[in-house]
């Protein structure tokens, strides 16, 4: 079997287990277009140009999390002593560590825990079963007006998340500091003038 029939297969199988098709490209890291054509199987239509990472591997195991966590601690200090906070290190400073729910919370709980710094978790407006959908910070965590956060993800797919999370924090009276991502597959620099930290980038080369 392909690594593309397989892909295909895992596709299906979650959704023939109730799985929306927002939720299975959450669960595969690819964007809503791949998901579309992987389950019409439209193999006539030209493919979306797409990158799927299986990091599995990791994200089953909580000690590889905790180091992953590390790094991405790591990473934001390191950005923070080379000036890529622009109006000075003290911008980076944050209290609050926001995880993008599903698989942002895992490693959000664990660099909270390590770091000290209080826990939020963000419903996107994509897993709203509501008719209008609209995003949400949970009431059973940490509340984020008047706190600096960061934001934790696990792939930047298509950047859209990102974008509303940021608008969402700022709306409430939080600030973004850092977006820190283990994988970006689209070279995201910054979202709306917040940076973001990715351990890997991923290039598609055509």
């Amino acid at each position: 079997m392909s690594s593309l029939d397989e892909l295909i297969n895992k596709a299906q199988i979650l959704l023939s287990d109730g799985h929306s098709p927002e939720q299975i490209a959450d669960e595969l890291s690819l964007s809503m277009e791949t998901v579309t054509w992987l389950l019409t199987q439209q193999r006539s239509a030209e493919a979306p140009k797409d990158v799927h990472i299986d990091w599995t591997p990791m994200s089953s195991d909580a000690g590889m999390l905790d180091l992953v966590g590390q790094m991405l601690v790591r990473r934001h200090e390191g950005a923070a002593a080379d000036g890529q906070f622009l109006s000075g290190p003290e911008a980076a400073a944050y209290d609050t560590v926001v995880g993008i729910s599903l698989s942002g919370v895992p490693m959000a709980t664990i660099i909270a825990g390590r770091t000290g710094k209080r826990l939020a978790i963000y419903h996107p407006a994509k897993h709203s079963p509501a008719e209008k959908k609209v995003g949400s910070i949970s009431g059973n965590f940490a509340s984020i007006a008047g706190h600096a956060c960061v934001i934790v993800d696990d792939v930047i797919t298509t950047g859209r998340t990102l974008h509303e999370v940021v608008d969402y924090l700022r709306s409430h009276g939080a600030r973004p500091v850092a977006i820190w991502v283990i994988f970006d597959k689209r070279d995201v620099r910054a979202v709306e003038g917040v940076p973001v930290l990715p351990l890997c980038t991923v290039s598609r080369i055509d």
